[in-house]
């Protein structure tokens, strides 16, 4: 396991001194750092403890004019190590860091009084005292104090035990999808383009290939490291890529390599905020409504504009507010990320936040925004409770290109409407799907195809259900009776069948009109399984079709079947041969292939 525990503190109160006093490696990688003897971007160290548990030590600057450098850090951390020099006292960063740190939700961590080689001890008991005392107000209440030298060593053994007794205790931050936001992002001759951050949420390897947000670039992994080690894979923790595709120019701090489908690329977000609080009175504040804003997530920062008015707007059961934050710029987001808002100028912290909805509804779905909904997705736990409660906010969310998930309301409506269409009437199944598929995008936002493939689903479970009844391309009221053919009709459906009896039949159209078969005399031949019409206008008696299947099926196994021997074995033309590869094909029965088509995976297993 690896741990990310961040510095935090006012300027020249020892933070990098005693990070290279507990790992002896030194944060400051900049040479105009070490010149000026201060941190002024976010530098990195780690430790091994005993138990094999590695530390991910984040040092950032304490200097006012860097608070945007210190947040990059703030984002990746797991827990906090806060720097306060014996001699100073808490100071102005000081209060800022910890302001920062309680509207991020830190609440594990440890203080550390440093310097105390500097002062007697009484001084150190007071400064001491005033830390606990700033604390308590906050998310870190409640951690140890330690104090410490890191010139003569006082202390420095009793901080390692400390940091062994909490690392058990913390876990790792969450995340709903595997990515590493990015910190830093270098060239190195011969080698190419280097990125690192703090992976989360999952594992990389070597050879994968990732996703380069929000830009949508995609990139490949040629090389893992950890601590400065190639490795194979990375768990999660401090790590360096080094990648292909894309060019160093081209990336940025803030932007985030993510490995799977966890993330959404948006610039108008559904949030939580909290109120963030005053130091050193504890006074709590909120940004008012189309505040202006600095957004700071993972590695990212942006404006932002607060909109904490209209129908999402009210208080959560958590005591947090719901809000709409748009975006200058779009961010790779998920459900759940923490951030922070902070005012430009003069900086402070305005409040700390949760990501409720990277997509909130628009076009008809903002009229289901209701304060009862957005107060159910805030409170949703796990994923399931969470897309539960986003199917209820937005009405309708597309899961995949064939499945789209209604609400249960949404649904009712438009099964109730189908009722209404049907009644006592019987009309092409064609017509009601378009009907439903038309009041469906009122009611919510879908696209056409989306809306069309949702009201087939309604449709479907109408029809299982039995308030509609079904006749082949016809739906109906099914309260109607439905009756058999007239004995006419049935003899020209006799005929018909008999007619396409044969490898290579008439068309369709010219295969009724000379059977005298009716249009609906054809839909029931489709209905009962006697025909199988391939496309518009071609059709194969069912014992016909089942024997140019099998026929296939044979071939195929034996080796890869061309249209030229399926049309050397059938006697038939290469029109008949290629409308029937292609619907065995759609149905899965064969698989083509460049050297030709083979079973698919529906075949039956002896073929395959």
């Amino acid at each position: 396991m690896t741990l990310v525990i961040g510095t935090a503190g006012h300027i020249d109160h020892g933070k990098t001194t005693l990070l290279r006093a507990l790992t002896g490696i030194d944060a400051d990688r900049l040479p105009e750092e070490r010149r000026r003897g201060m941190t002024i971007d976010v530098g990195y160290a780690h430790l091994v403890l005993p138990d094999g548990t590695a530390i991910d030590f984040v040092d950032v600057p304490g200097h006012d004019r860097l608070v945007g450098n210190m947040l990059v850090g703030a984002g990746e951390i797991d827990a906090v190590m806060l720097v306060v020099a014996a001699d100073d006292g808490p100071r102005a960063q000081t209060l800022e860091h910890i302001e920062l740190l309680d509207a991020l939700g830190i609440r594990a961590g440890i203080a550390v009084v440093t310097k105390v080689d500097a002062v007697d001890p009484a001084r150190v008991a007071e400064v001491v005292d005033a830390v606990e005392r700033l604390v308590a107000r906050t998310s870190l209440s409640g951690i140890a104090v330690v104090a410490v030298s890191a010139v003569n060593g006082a202390g420095i053994d009793a901080l390692r035990n400390l940091l062994a007794e909490l690392a058990p205790r913390v876990s790792p931050r969450a995340a709903r999808a595997s990515r590493l936001p990015i910190d830093r992002v270098f060239s190195v001759r011969g080698r190419g383009v280097v990125v690192t951050g703090t992976l989360r949420g999952g594992s990389v390897e070597r050879g994968a290939t990732l996703r380069l947000e929000p830009v949508g670039k995609t990139v490949r992994v040629r090389e893992v490291q950890v601590h400065g080690e190639a490795v194979e894979h990375a768990e999660g923790g401090r790590t360096a890529l080094n990648i292909a595709g894309v060019e160093a120019g081209e990336i940025a701090r803030g932007m985030t390599l993510v490995a799977d489908g966890g993330l959404e690329v948006s610039d108008r977000l559904l949030v939580a905020l909290s109120p963030a609080i005053a130091l050193p009175e504890g006074t709590p504040r909120l940004p008012s409504d189309r505040a202006r804003v600095r957004l700071h997530l993972d590695t990212a920062e942006v404006g932002a504009i607060v909109g904490r008015s209209g129908r999402h707007a009210g208080i959560l059961d958590d005591g947090s507010v719901a809000a709409l934050l748009r975006l200058e710029q779009p961010l790779a987001v998920a459900p759940g990320d923490t951030f922070l808002l902070r005012r430009p100028s003069p900086g402070r912290t305005e409040a700390g936040g949760r990501v409720l909805d990277p997509h909130p509804p628009v076009g008809p779905s903002r009229r289901r925004i209701t304060q009862e909904r957005v107060r159910a997705l805030a409170a949703a736990g796990s994923d399931a409770e969470h897309q539960a409660a986003i199917i209820e906010l937005h009405g309708a969310v597309t899961r995949t290109a064939t499945a789209v998930d209604l609400a249960a309301d949404v649904v009712a409506a438009l099964a109730a409407r189908a009722v209404a269409l049907t009644g006592n009437a019987s009309l092409p199944l064609a017509e009601l799907r378009a009907a439903l598929a038309t009041d469906l995008r009122r009611r919510v936002s879908l696209t056409e195809r989306d809306a069309t493939v949702a009201a087939s689903s309604v449709i479907d479970e109408a029809v299982t259900a039995g308030v509609i009844g079904r006749d082949g391309d016809r739906v109906r009221d099914p309260r109607l009776e439905t009756r058999g053919p007239s004995l006419l009709v049935a003899a020209a459906m006799d005929r018909l069948e008999a007619a396409l009896d044969v490898p290579a039949p008439p068309s369709l159209a010219d295969a009724a009109r000379a059977t005298g078969c009716p249009p609906e005399g054809v839909r029931a031949l489709e209905a009962e399984g006697r025909i199988v019409r391939v496309d518009a206008d071609l059709a194969w008696s069912a014992t016909t079709y089942r024997a140019l299947e099998s026929a296939a099926l044979e071939l195929a196994a034996r080796a890869p079947l061309t249209p030229a021997a399926l049309r050397d074995a059938t006697g038939t033309s290469r029109k008949y041969v290629m409308a029937l590869l292609e619907e065995l094909g759609r149905r899965g029965v064969l698989t083509r292939t460049p050297a030709g088509h083979v079973p698919g995976p529906r075949a039956p297993t002896a073929a395959r």
